[in-house]
C-alpha cells in the first residue's frame, strides 16, 4: 500500500489546505514591503512647506490618483510638522512654470514650481495599483503606490519610498471575503509611506 492510498479523505484535505497555504505564503510575503530612498546630505528639518503634484495613474481607475492624492495631503497636514500648499495654488504654479507634465516635472521644472508657490520641496507618485485584484474565486484591495520628494533649491530627488498594501490573504483564499475595504488599505499605504518620511 503506497503513502498516497493510505491518506484518507479528511487527511487530503489537510494536506491540500496545507499545500495552499504554503503557496501562497511568498505572495503574503510580499505585502507590506516597503523600500526607501533617503539623501544622506538632505537636511529635512528645514523643509516647513511643500507641494504636492498630481499623482501619476497607472490603473484602470480614471480618479484613483486624485482620490489618493488627497488622502496624502490630508494626512500629511494632520502631521502637524509641515504646511502642504493648497491643490489650486500647486495647479497655478504648475501652469505658471511651463511644465511639460505636471505629474513628473524636471528638475528645472520643480525648481521654478517651488518658487512659484513659495515651498521648500514638492512630492510627486505614482500610482501602480488600486482597487480590486483577483485570484481564483478570492478577491481584495490592494494599492501599490510611491512618492518622490524633491527638493526646492536644487530640483534633485532627496527621498523616495514604495509601499503595497492590502491584497489576498490566506483567509482570504481559504474562507472567502473581500479583504478590507479601498478606503482602510488606502490609509495604510499613505501612513505608511508618511512613517517612512519621518524615520
Amino acid at each position: 500500500m503506497t503513502l498516497l492510498t493510505r491518506i484518507t479523505g479528511t487527511s487530503r484535505l489537510k494536506y491540500a489546505l496545507l499545500a495552499v497555504a504554503l503557496l501562497s505564503l511568498n505572495a503574503c510575503a510580499a505585502l507590506g514591503k516597503t523600500d526607501v530612498y533617503r539623501d544622506s546630505n538632505m537636511d529635512f528639518g528645514s523643509l516647513h512647506t511643500v507641494a504636492v503634484l498630481p499623482f501619476t495613474n497607472l490603473t484602470k481607475e480614471q480618479q484613483a490618483n486624485d482620490r489618493v492624492r488627497d488622502v496624502f495631503t490630508s494626512e500629511l497636514m494632520a502631521t502637524g510638522g509641515i504646511y502642504v500648499v493648497p491643490a489650486g495654488e500647486v495647479a497655478r504654479g504648475i501652469v505658471a512654470a511651463g511644465a511639460g507634465s505636471p505629474s513628473t516635472p524636471t528638475s528645472e521644472e520643480a525648481m521654478k514650481i517651488c518658487k512659484n508657490v513659495k515651498a521648500d520641496a514638492l512630492f510627486t507618485g505614482t500610482l501602480r495599483e488600486y482597487g480590486e485584484i483577483r485570484s481564483g474565486t478570492a478577491s481584495a484591495n490592494a494599492i501599490v503606490l510611491s512618492i518622490q520628494l524633491m527638493e526646492g533649491q536644487t530640483g534633485r530627488v532627496v527621498w523616495s519610498a514604495d509601499t503595497t498594501q492590502g491584497g489576498i490573504t490566506l483567509k482570504d483564499r481559504l474562507l472567502g471575503g473581500g479583504g478590507q475595504p479601498l478606503n482602510i488599505v488606502t490609509q495604510k499605504a499613505v501612513n505608511d509611506l508618511i512613517k517612512k518620511l519621518f524615520e
